[in-house]
Parts: structure tokens; sequence; C-alpha cells
């Protein structure tokens, strides 16, 4: 092997996060292509693919919602949080729900622990979070796709 194609496929994990970068995900496609194009067998790059946990193999939904379990969220109730998330959007950690609409994620911190429990939905942070406050959010957002925005 020449350390030309050894420096080529040493650009795996880039080319692998930059496709993610463009498409919030890696898709089958995208596989394909890139296995292709370091002339690699689909395996090898599947293997990369779910070795490492940065990669997601899910679409993202048009509202990301990260919950964050750092200490303090943890503490206050984070856990909670992500039940009733689950409850309301049918999903589980890591999961995108049937419309694409939703996407649910548990995060190590958000770093807005004075605002425990906190989720952010496309980076816009809610804070001091009970039940009937996450409900409210989440109710906003289905009430705005169902009006068509």
């Amino acid at each position: 092997m020449s350390s030309v194609a050894q420096v080529e496929k040493s650009n795996l994990i880039k080319a692998l996060q930059t496709r993610q970068q463009q498409d919030g995900y890696i898709s089958d496609e995208a596989i394909e292509n890139i296995a292709e194009e370091f002339n690699l067998p689909l395996v090898d790059v599947e293997g990369v693919v779910s070795f490492y946990t940065q990669f997601k193999r899910v679409a993202p939904g048009k509202y990301q919602i990260m919950v964050c379990d750092g200490t303090a969220c943890h503490i206050i109730g984070s856990t909670l949080i992500l039940n009733w998330l689950t409850d309301a959007l049918g999903i589980m950690d890591g999961e995108t729900d049937e419309d694409g609409l939703f996407s649910l994620e548990c995060v190590a911190c958000l770093g807005c622990c004075s605002l425990a429990p906190v989720i952010s939905v496309n980076g816009k942070i809610y804070g001091k979070l009970d039940r009937k406050k996450l409900l409210k959010i989440i109710n906003s957002f289905k009430k705005k796709e169902a009006a068509g925005a």
C-alpha cells in the first residue's frame, strides 16, 4: 500500500464528519459514496460510523431537542424531563419521530446550570422546567407546524 493511499484513508473520519455536518447524519447513501471514494468495503466505513458515537445514523428532526443531564440538571430532574418528552413525542433518546419533526438527545451538559433543568430546541435554551412548562413548549412547536409555519 502506498503512502498516498494511507494518507487518503487517514482522512476517512474527516470525510464522515464533513458529510454529517452537511446532512445532519450519515445516510446509507453517504456510506456508499464515501466507501467508493476511499476504495474501501462498505463494512469498513460502517464499522467506523458505528464505533464513534459522534456519528448519527438517523436524520435529525426539524426541531432538535437536547436534554441536559449535567449534574445540576440531573439532581433537579432531567430524568423526569426526558421521560416526559419520551411520552409526549413517542420517541426515545437518539431517535427522530415518524414525521421528522422532533429529534431527542440526552447530552452531558448545556452549560446553563443556574436554569436547571434545561433543554435546548435548535440551540434555544428553555430552563427551570417542570412538566407543565415543558409540555407547553412542545405543544407550541406542534401548533406552529399544524398552522403550516
